[in-house]
């Protein structure tokens, strides 16, 4: 599957995927500053989900940005704290569904921006994700 914004069909799908996780999820974003997938992430968490956040330090400090307010609340957030960007976008929800794309998690994303993302369950591009998240989870700073 995939989505096209402008427009709400990016979002809703990724708080779709958010709110639909039964064990985990593994978020690797250059930011998150969307307060309805902020909110989405919030629930998941009291649910018991378990989330990891990997994201870009100096997009954290943005005006806007929840990525704090996320890890304040328990959710495991690491952070590039090197002078490049962390600049990738995906998720992947129980091990079993991929989500990617241009889609930057933001407001100005949904509203302005020609974004997209890809929905996929195959295993090859799963693992390799999941390989990617795990290297940079050893390497990023805990906030």
């Amino acid at each position: 599957m995939h989505f096209l914004a402008p427009g709400d069909a990016c979002r809703n799908a990724i708080i779709q995927y958010i709110d639909s996780a039964i064990t985990q999820l593994q978020i690797c974003v250059f930011t998150i500053s969307d307060d309805r997938i902020t909110k989405s992430l919030l629930a998941a968490h009291r649910r018991k989900i378990h989330i990891k956040i990997i994201t870009d330090n100096d997009k954290s400090l943005d005006l806007g940005s929840d990525i704090h307010q996320l890890a304040n609340a328990g959710i495991a957030v690491k952070m590039d704290i090197t002078s490049n960007h962390m600049h990738h976008k995906f998720m992947i929800a129980d091990s079993d569904t991929l989500i990617t794309g241009s889609y930057n998690w933001t407001l100005s994303a949904a509203n302005y921006n020609y974004e997209n993302i890809l929905v996929t369950r195959e295993a090859t591009a799963i693992k390799a994700f999941a390989n990617q998240f795990e290297k940079l989870w050893k390497e990023m700073q805990e906030r």
